[in-house]
């Protein structure tokens, strides 16, 4: 695996496109990364890393805003189609694709290396991320984080789905809600909908870096 993180710093002054009138890998990321920006505006910072046997991924820093929060979005993800593992061949055009954003308050900058883990693991391992679905790293999501864990929310209230082409599926900007190895073993036996309705019962800010697990008895 080799990494390639710089300093966060200015953005770069590339132009995006709005249209994905192609499906190359450079025409649907010019696309997603112009849904961002329209979502989010300019970024304040962006770092990549490479994973060996798979694309760059990229990760923008959007934030601080008026509230604190900072918002990290995947970059890189989307560009091909998540394939069935158990499929004997991968479609190039047809199937979901996905882009992840996590929302911080004061932000923790060293999650990037998370983001680009979970971003590359389609790849990777040929997993298909949904809404419901999680993604487990097995050590601290950011350091002195009490999160190993993220849950994938519903697409669609942060940043707009982004249609492509046809026959490709849109794009769809998946949140991530962390979660403490108590709160995703309580997932993995009641399903993703009971985890979400103790955050809500308790009015558990999933924002917080720092949250205590919401009660699960």
């Amino acid at each position: 695996m080799a990494h390639d993180f710089p300093l966060f710093g200015d953005p770069s002054d590339g132009s995006a496109s709005g249209g994905a009138a192609e499906l190359s890998r450079e025409a649907v990321l010019t696309a997603v990364e112009a849904r961002l920006l329209t979502a989010f505006g300019e970024p304040s910072g962006r770092a990549a890393v490479t994973f060996l046997g798979a694309e760059r991924i990229e990760v923008l820093r959007f934030g601080p805003d008026a509230e604190g929060l900072v918002r990290y979005a995947t970059l890189g993800m989307a560009a091909a189609p998540m394939a069935d593992p158990t499929s004997m061949t991968a479609d190039p055009v047809r199937g979901p694709r996905v882009e992840l954003v996590l929302t911080v308050r004061g932000g923790r900058d060293d999650v990037l290396r998370t983001l680009a883990t979970f971003a590359a693991t389609p790849q990777v391992e040929g997993l298909v991320l949904a809404p419901g679905g999680s993604l487990d790293l097995g050590a601290p999501l950011w350091e002195g984080a009490p999160f190993t864990s993220v849950l994938a929310a519903e697409p669609g209230g942060l940043v707009p789905d982004l249609e492509l082409a046809e026959p490709a599926e849109p794009v769809r900007f998946l949140p991530l809600l962390p979660m403490t190895p108590n709160e995703a073993a309580h997932k993995r036996v009641q399903g993703a909908a009971a985890l979400e309705e103790r955050w809500l019962r308790h009015g558990t800010d999933l924002r917080d870096p720092q949250r205590r697990g919401v009660p699960l008895d």
